[in-house]
């Protein structure tokens, strides 16, 4: 194992606030979200950046962070949109070496409180947040399985 924070998380050698997990990603809440909700969504492998990345794991990442971003709206976080973003390289603002996607729920008129988080960056009730997260990823389970049925 490196010394990645995020290679830490995954192994569960480091405290994270998980809200998802498969055999290939998983998320779990930003320490520094901009917003209530922020999630990183971590490849369980390591690579640093884009060129490390397999394609079809950076789609498997997108895949989640789309679910996600769907499940934060029938959340009790009810947003209403997301910023789903990967910064690439320190040149595009990437502080750590280990690829991963954003999620970042966001409602409308929050323009201020979404710059505020910009610069403040602390948690947001992480326990509770989860739940609220995974209750919304719980929902649209149900839902799917409803639509299949019908």
């Amino acid at each position: 194992m490196n010394d990645c924070a995020f290679c830490l998380i995954v192994a569960g050698a480091a405290p994270a606030t998980m809200v998802y997990s498969d055999d290939a990603v998983c998320a779990f809440l930003d320490i520094r979200p901009i917003t209530r909700g922020h999630t990183l969504i971590v490849p369980k492998v390591h690579a640093t950046e884009l060129d490390d990345l397999d394609p079809d794991l950076g789609a498997r990442m997108f895949r989640t962070g789309h679910r996600l971003a769907r499940a934060l709206r029938v959340s009790g976080l009810a947003s209403d949109g997301a910023n789903l973003v990967l910064n690439d390289g320190t040149a595009a603002f990437q502080t750590v070496g280990h690829v991963h996607l954003h999620v970042v729920p966001r409602k409308h008129g929050d323009k201020l409180t979404f710059a505020k988080g910009f610069l403040l960056r602390r948690p947001h009730e992480p326990n509770s947040t989860a739940a609220a997260i995974r209750a919304g990823l719980t929902a649209l389970d149900q839902s799917e399985a409803e639509g299949a049925q019908g």
